[in-house]
């Protein structure tokens, strides 16, 4: 029990509070310890996303496509073309174009005059208005369905079963259902065409073309529709187109007799038959269309798209004779006539599209260098590599601000927002001022610059040859500075050697494209730096920053429970004060008692 000066009149809170800010001095040193470790680890790690973000970079700019963009040029509109880096430059004449047309086919006066097809409606429950009734009636599979128990959640007239288009004679084998409600099972004879309100308590009305149960009265909640059997109505046809190889691909389609048009031109759109189904409910017109114009199928084929089942062939009446186009493109390329299957084929890594026919005119397609795209990654290589060191000397040469430590908490709460970011600024420079491992870094990085490729088999050893060069002021630090003249013309003079500066693969940092000496350089000195300060993935015990927290947090921890049994020791030094004053009172003013009855 803490005795707070009652007896003494002193401010014992403030007293133990002020001791105890005194005890505090050495466990604000070890957290300011803390913060200091943390910021310099938080650092590390943002160089060294820089670092990884620049090793990544170079990584891509080992690569060939990098420097072998090809341009490609059309004089028509008419035919255009695209290159791949492997593609060599050459100019192609294209004439005489006859585009590929897509095979389609199309069918209409299926639905009986007078009447219309809804699309969005099932075909079972409209299977009245097709004009083929007997392909109708026979396309029809009856399947069994085994409807399991139905438990009435709230109190209703009508429940539904899982499937539709229902057999109604084959309700439970008897045309009865059965409802146990409160305990007791009700027998319901099924009907399809008694109104709700003729219903007697014993009769249900079923939909056949939704599956839905309607009774006169409402069944309470808790009710169970015990489970039967009975049989639905479905479908089935087939589809087959022909791929680029000239195989077959099949699909076949099964759906109940609740499918609308909708359902079946979506299930044909979603297929891999690559065909895109259309039905027009005003025009009673369905139209399939190959999305891929040419001709595909192989010799024994009828037709690029063909139809199997009633449904497709008897009561939509789509027949294969009634097919247009799927025929292959004609182009004449550099004066020779050729047939391609596809509006869009490839000759020597250059892929070509026709898009329209062209006949008494030509397209002149010329294949060169991208001279534009290789300037502008080895120039976004430079300004990448000078940010990089940029940042890095700014932090190995901050100024360090020894008066500045990180604040306490207690110190905080005395400043603003703003005082309290200005003070941390200061706090957090020179961290890394001088570090050995950045510094060395960086040092690799200059030293790559300066070295020439050896070995080299083109025009061009060194980058100065080709315009990037280290900047004369010393005040940059090491940054390149490029001459974009003397770059776009190396490019265009000798670009399978501007990409070998790059990209050669030697056994040795001398024979090493500058890409491949930046990227082991770089990578060397992410590693130090996470031994260091580790990443995201590691454990505090896996780097050396992470050992010195791990120690600091465990003598904050020590220290604060030697503080509290400081903190303990105080109170009960006061307290025991208190008693003795307080008893002292009280011895006093009994003496003062005597002495005045005495008197």
């Amino acid at each position: 029990m803490r005795i707070s000066g009652f007896a003494s009149g002193m401010d014992i809170d403030q007293m133990v509070s002020d001791l105890m800010k005194a005890e505090r001095i050495p466990m604000n040193k070890l957290t300011q310890q803390k913060q200091l470790l943390e910021w310099k680890r938080d650092d590390y790690r943002d160089l060294n996303k820089l670092l990884t973000d620049f090793r990544n970079l170079s990584f891509d700019m080992t690569l060939q496509r990098t420097y072998s963009q090809k341009q490609v040029t059309s004089s028509n509109t008419k035919v255009t073309a695209i290159a791949s880096s492997t593609a060599a430059n050459a100019s192609y004449t294209i004439s005489d174009v006859t585009v590929a047309t897509a095979a389609s086919n199309s069918t209409s006066g299926f639905v009986t005059s007078g009447q219309t097809l809804e699309s969005s409606k099932g075909l079972w429950e409209q299977r009245n208005k097709f004009t083929s009734g007997d392909a109708m009636s026979n396309m029809w599979t009856s399947k069994t369905v085994t409807q399991n128990d139905i438990t009435i959640a709230t109190e209703t007239n009508s429940i539904k079963l899982a499937k539709g288009a229902i057999d109604t004679t084959s309700i439970n084998g008897n045309g009865e259902i059965t409802v146990n409600i409160g305990g007791i099972d009700k027998v319901y004879t099924v009907t399809t065409n008694t109104p709700v309100a003729d219903l007697t308590d014993s009769q249900v009305l079923l939909d056949e073309n939704t599956g839905i149960l309607t009774f006169k009265d409402n069944i309470p909640a808790g009710s169970t529709v015990k489970g039967f059997n009975y049989d639905h109505f479905a479908f089935e046809f087939s589809m087959t187109t022909y791929n680029q190889q000239g195989e077959a691909v099949d699909e076949t389609f099964s759906l109940d007799g609740t499918a609308s048009m909708e359902d079946v031109m979506s299930k044909i759109n979603a297929s891999k038959l690559g065909v895109t189904a259309f039905y027009d409910e005003q025009s009673n017109t369905m139209m399939m269309t190959k999305r891929e114009a040419g001709t595909f199928k192989d010799a024994s084929a009828t037709a690029e798209i063909e139809f199997g089942g009633l449904f497709l062939t008897s009561v939509i009446g789509l027949n294969e004779t009634n097919e247009q186009g799927g025929t292959a493109a004609q182009v004449t390329i550099n004066g020779v006539t050729t047939s391609r299957n596809s509006n869009t084929f490839s000759v020597n890594g250059v892929t070509f599209t026709l898009n329209e026919n062209m006949s008494g005119e030509s397209a002149v397609i010329s294949v060169n260098n991208d001279t534009d795209k290789t300037f502008d990654a080895i120039k976004n290589y430079v300004e990448k590599y000078n940010e990089l060191i940029t940042k890095i000397n700014e932090k190995t040469s901050q100024a360090v601000y020894r008066d500045y430590n990180p604040l306490t908490n207690e110190e905080r709460e005395s400043l603003s927002e703003k005082q309290i970011e200005q003070w941390e600024e200061k706090a957090k420079s020179g961290l890394l001022k001088n570090d050995s491992i950045l510094t060395s870094g960086i040092g690799q990085l200059r030293s790559n610059f300066y070295e020439p490729l050896s070995g080299a088999t083109g025009a061009f050893n060194q980058l100065a040859q080709i315009g990037i060069s280290t900047s004369a002021n010393y005040r940059d630090g090491g940054k390149l500075v490029i001459n974009e003249v003397k770059l776009r013309e190396a490019i265009q003079q000798d670009s399978a050697s501007v990409m070998e500066l790059f990209t050669a693969n030697g056994a040795d940092s001398s024979s090493q494209g500058l890409a491949r000496r930046l990227r082991e350089s770089v990578g060397t000195t992410i590693q130090q730096i996470e031994a260091r300060a580790g990443n995201s993935m590691r454990t505090n015990q896996q780097f050396t920053l992470g050992r010195e927290l791990l120690n600091v947090e465990k003598r904050i921890s020590t220290f604060e429970m030697r503080l509290q049994q400081k903190e303990s020791r105080y109170w009960r030094q006061f307290t025991a004060m208190e008693k003795a004053i307080n008893i002292s009172n009280n011895q006093s003013m009994q003496l003062m008692s005597q002495f005045y009855n005495n008197g």
